[in-house]
């Protein structure tokens, strides 16, 4: 009987710190393109995504490569060649807006041509994790 007990107490804290990890979350993200083949690099806008899955134990972004899949996509419709994308995210928007400032400081220096890409044109779709 005990280890019966035992076993649904076990059972029972590991599916409830499992949903705690799928719990959607609004988040802050934007994206970063370049490509190793010239000297342009994309900038996204800072988004406002409601429905993003952070796991709770790593606080790390669920499906993150598909967010920068979705820029890559974007981008390579628009005629911009082999680019490496990445996705940046904080759960506050401050965060997100210091992270955007010291990577646009980085590449804002004159040595980079730096385009925008705006919200009407691109704009990231949430992620769900596969159940």
């Amino acid at each position: 009987m005990i280890k019966k007990y035992f076993l649904f107490c076990v059972l029972a804290v590991v599916s409830l710190c499992g949903w705690s990890a799928n719990q959607p979350a609004k988040v802050y993200m934007f994206g970063f393109a370049t490509s190793f083949n010239d000297s342009t690099v994309c900038f996204t806008e800072i988004q406002e995504v409601d429905s993003a899955y952070i796991d709770s134990k790593t606080k790390f972004l669920y499906g993150r490569e598909n967010y920068s899949y979705q820029l890559r996509n974007h981008l390579t419709g628009l005629g911009f060649n082999t680019p490496t994308c990445i996705t940046c995210f904080a759960l506050k928007r401050k965060d997100a807006e210091e992270k955007y400032a010291r990577l646009r400081k980085k590449y804002a220096n004159g040595k980079f041509i730096v385009k925008e890409v705006k919200a009407p044109q691109f704009h990231f779709q949430a992620i769900r994790p596969e159940e």
